[in-house]
């Protein structure tokens, strides 16, 4: 699958103009919104049972405006290669950013340092004629360190994907979809295909993986969650700045009871 820099997205104001000739009255487009699940992306309802899964291209996974600016909240999702002798050892092959919205703000081959041994293309869906229009390393982390820089930081896993561009990120701003504790079962982590067709009722990763569909996947459960995730991280930071607060004011007592019993 060739990557995009910016996908195809339907025209929000063509769409404002068939609703309107509907009599309808179009609200603010927003990623998975009541317009988009009810309407579909062009404006038709694909009629299926309930029962089947929502694996058309007419999906809330793809976006309801063309708006692919900066955004607080960004996800991001990465495909390795296989490098080293036996092609064992992971290596970044391709990067993709989409915004709040799921508009796709960065997407590119990456050529790794080393020689890549294994494609992956069952699961990564890269092939060794993109590694021909593919970026170095250095360029593609440097682009990605200034998007992510100060944002949100949105994702499956990302502590794989972080680890592959060799970045960081602050704790406190990343919102991966594999450790949100509603997202667990019996307190273990799912696969991001298992949280899409549950919380989304969408299929994913049926074949080779698509990095833009993944990170939209994954924008998405955030964006539906947001209002508690957010909410449980205040109280969690409150939580650890009242503990550290305590902990603070117990030193100087117990250097004071020390300072007595040695008078």
């Amino acid at each position: 699958m060739k990557p995009k820099r910016f996908p195809v997205n339907p025209n929000w104001l063509q769409l404002q103009e068939k609703l309107k000739s509907q009599g309808l009255r179009a609200s603010k487009p927003s990623f998975g919104s009541e317009i988009e699940t009810q309407k579909g992306i062009l404006g038709k309802r694909k009629e299926r049972s309930d029962a089947e899964p929502n694996d058309s291209p007419v999906s809330i996974l793809i976006p309801t405006n063309t708006d692919c600016s900066l955004t607080d909240e960004i996800a991001m999702d990465c495909e390795m290669v296989g490098v080293s002798s036996e092609g064992n050892k992971s290596a970044l092959g391709r990067v993709t950013l989409v915004n709040t919205w799921g508009n796709v703000i960065y997407d590119e081959y990456v050529r790794p340092v080393e020689r890549v041994v294994d494609f992956r293309t069952e699961i990564s869906g890269i092939r060794p004629r993109d590694m021909r229009k593919a970026k170095d390393f250095q360029s593609v982390q440097k682009k990605v360190a200034e998007l992510i820089n100060g944002r949100i930081l949105v994702g499956h896993a990302l502590r794989n994907d972080l680890k592959a561009l060799l970045l960081s990120h602050p704790k406190n701003d990343i919102r991966d979809t594999s450790e949100y504790r509603p997202f667990l079962k019996e307190g273990r982590k799912r696969a991001l295909q298992v949280l899409a067709a549950e919380f989304l009722g969408v299929k994913i990763q049926d074949g080779e993986h698509c990095p833009i569909e993944d990170a939209r996947a994954a924008m998405l459960l955030y964006q539906k969650n947001k209002k508690g995730w957010e909410k449980s991280i205040k109280e969690h930071l409150r939580f650890k700045a009242k503990h550290k607060k305590r902990k603070q004011k117990k030193k100087p007592e117990g250097r004071a009871a020390a300072n007595l019993g040695a008078t």
